[in-house]
């Protein structure tokens, strides 16, 4: 396959940066999307030019860090598909495709494709630990858990942080993200104890990092390549709006006694 690729190269933060045409030759439709920029950097580095940055790291869908806009689409809009399981065959000969970093404005580029997504992990951070103490291993069927919530649980859990949902949401809103972070342990009995000191910690960082309001227009769980429900965010909402009235609540107390 041969094709015209325009990628958005930036060499850091205070560059103004631009689209870059390139012309792709000889790409194996079997091929990764990944592969393909792999095969065009080594055509780049051949002719002494300097290779497109972008990230990278397990090439299986597990680790989130293939974050590429491709044609307008985060991950390139195929369902439950990352930019790393993206293949070529999606696309035709001779075609043209734009590649572009995320677009938010809590996720700054760093250089070329690569943008600095340190913001999900002050979240991740601000929601602590689970306090439970579970020793050593404990048999599986020691704390019952109905089998509903073990699976909401773990598809809240199938979440890869790769910041696709931010990307595809018009206002750059984080919900999605923190909303399966908070849910794959609010499921759960072990995460009960710190629920509302949790919620309320990860709502607000998240609104420090700079993410944007959610608008209910669900572009996030179309772009989620791991197909993470709408729901969750409902659910952080409730847990939300239940943590900041106790919160006021305690607060209340505190000011009559004093």
């Amino acid at each position: 396959m041969n094709l015209t690729v325009h990628v958005w190269r930036q060499k850091n933060g205070k560059d103004a940066g631009r689209m870059v045409t390139y012309q792709v030759k000889g790409v194996n439709e079997h091929a990764s999307f990944l592969e393909m920029l792999d095969v065009l950097n080594e055509q780049l580095v051949a002719k002494g030019e300097e290779a497109i940055a972008f990230d990278h790291d397990c090439r299986e869908g597990i680790c989130g860090m293939c974050s590429l806009v491709i044609n307008g689409r985060p991950h390139g809009g195929h369902e439950r598909t990352t930019t790393c399981q993206l293949h070529m065959r999606h696309f035709k000969d001779g075609q043209e495709i734009w590649v572009e970093p995320w677009r938010a404005g809590a996720f700054p580029v760093i250089r070329d494709l690569c943008v600095d997504r340190r913001a999900f992990d002050k979240i991740i951070a601000a929601g602590g630990y689970i306090s439970a103490n579970a020793g050593s291993a404990p048999d599986g069927n020691a704390v019952p858990v109905p089998k509903e919530q073990a699976d909401r649980a773990m598809d809240a859990a199938a979440c890869i942080g790769c910041g696709a949902c931010v990307a595809a949401c018009p206002n750059g809103s984080a919900m999605l993200f923190v909303a399966a972070k908070l849910a794959h342990m609010h499921m759960l009995p072990q995460g009960q104890p710190e629920r509302a000191k949790r919620t309320e910690a990860m709502v607000t960082a998240m609104d420090a990092a700079g993410f944007g309001n959610c608008s209910n227009h669900y572009e996030c769980e179309a772009a989620c390549p791991k197909d993470i429900s709408r729901d969750v965010i409902a659910m952080m909402n409730r847990d939300y709006t239940k943590a900041s009235l106790g919160h006021r609540e305690e607060e209340s107390k505190a000011e009559g006694a004093g």
